[in-house]
């Protein structure tokens, strides 16, 4: 018996050195991802560790928790469920949409997060998930079912994440004056309004619980707010009619407009023809102005040429009594140096050759001669031929005699 113990023992303890290893291998250790937060709970003392940057941490064989940094909590299709809001005149709808949120990275918030929640899950269904929805139904009070489809669409955003972080505003409600905007008559409706502090910032009826525990919601949206049957007909029959007199204004805005046009295209039309006139009054006057400068131009030239021609005139006329009055000086010189015998050679020989001629075309014999042939006497002739040469001589001064030499 005792060999067996022995034996048994031994198997133990060598089963125990060898699984010591391994538990410690994946107990002892844990890793932490960089979008993770993890808290380590001692398996003795039950204090908690945080863990907030990756990497290998220490576990000692306690109670590890992981919380993501960031999460997002949808409502949407894919999750298969919206939030319902009601509105002040009556009217609901359902939202869906998500908000994200950040877990805070400081000890004692995250503390007095496990210590309440113990989970991601946990956090999300009992605080997120119910403060959204709380913001969501308070803000629907806060306008119509038409002001939240259309102007006032971006304060319901507003209205509901802010509300998510910070708490649900405290509100009061009065009754007044409306009107209708399917009948456009006047009624009484009560309306709800968000009290202000002397500030001017909204009043809260709770401190936001996301806040007293460092979490930080943001980027809120609405992919999609489907209306009760009687609220989207309602919407519908608002549109209807607000279409009808933005149509009706724009035809008045079209009749308006087109009279303008009108008016101005008449304006622009006689301004047109006006500018064409005055453009053609304009060409004429430049072509007058051009014509002027070219008649101007033309008297110019002509006053010039006259001008030109007149002293061209008077050179001619010096140059021909300068050439006049040196040929009477040089022929002057000539005669006087030869007592003018060209002149009168040329005269003479003018003068016989008439006389010769003259002469030539008379009879001077008889055809009948009377008395002996062989009588004496002079020709008649010859004589008077003599005679014209004496005279002709004497008139142009002119001695025929032949200078004896000395």
């Amino acid at each position: 018996m005792n060999s067996d113990s022995n034996f048994l023992f031994r198997i133990g303890l060598i089963a125990i050195l060898g699984i010591a290893p391994i538990a410690i291998l994946f107990e002892g250790w844990e890793n932490l991802d960089a979008d993770e937060i993890m808290v380590v709970q001692s398996p003795i003392a039950g204090t908690l560790t945080w863990h907030t940057t990756p990497g290998i941490k220490p576990q000692w064989f306690g109670k590890v928790t992981k919380y993501k940094k960031r999460s997002i909590y949808a409502f949407d299709d894919e999750t298969g469920k919206g939030i319902e809001v009601r509105f002040n005149d009556g009217g609901h709808g359902t939202v869906f949409g998500s908000i994200q949120y950040d877990m805070p990275l400081d000890d004692e918030h995250l503390t007095a997060i496990h210590t309440r929640f113990g989970s991601q899950l946990a956090v999300q269904q009992q605080v997120i998930e119910r403060v959204t929805g709380k913001s969501i139904y308070m803000s629907g009070p806060l306008m119509s079912s038409r002001e939240s489809y259309a102007e006032k669409r971006t304060s319901l955003l507003h209205y509901i994440e802010d509300q998510i972080q910070n708490g649900v505003y405290k509100t009061y409600q009065h009754e007044m004056r409306v009107k209708d905007p399917i009948t456009d008559q006047e009624k009484t409706a009560t309306v709800v309004e968000i009290a202000l502090d002397d500030n001017g910032n909204p009043k809260r009826q709770e401190e936001g619980v996301i806040s007293q525990f460092g979490i930080k919601a943001f980027g809120f949206t609405i992919k999609r707010m489907p209306y009760s049957r009687e609220v989207e007909d309602q919407i519908r029959k608002q549109q209807q009619i607000a279409m009808d007199v933005q149509t009706a204004i724009a035809d008045a805005k079209k009749a308006e407009q087109r009279a303008i046009t009108v008016v101005e295209q008449g304006k622009a039309t006689a301004a047109e023809e006006k500018w064409k006139q005055e453009a053609v009054k304009a060409q004429k006057i430049v072509e007058a102005q051009q014509e002027k400068e070219v008649a101007i131009t033309a008297a110019e030239k002509n006053k010039e040429t006259a001008r030109l021609a007149k002293e061209a005139a008077e050179f001619y006329k010096q140059e021909q009594i300068l050439r006049a009055e040196g040929d009477a000086a040089y022929k002057e010189k000539v005669m006087a140096a030869d007592g003018a015998l060209t002149q009168k050679l040329a005269t003479y020989e003018k003068v016989m050759a008439k006389y010769a001629e003259e002469f030539g075309k008379q009879k001077w014999v008889p055809e009948i001669q009377m008395g002996a042939s062989g009588q004496a006497g002079g020709n008649p002739a010859v004589d008077l031929i003599n005679l014209l040469n004496a005279k002709t001589a004497r008139d142009v001064s002119l001695d025929l005699s032949t200078a004896k030499p000395k």
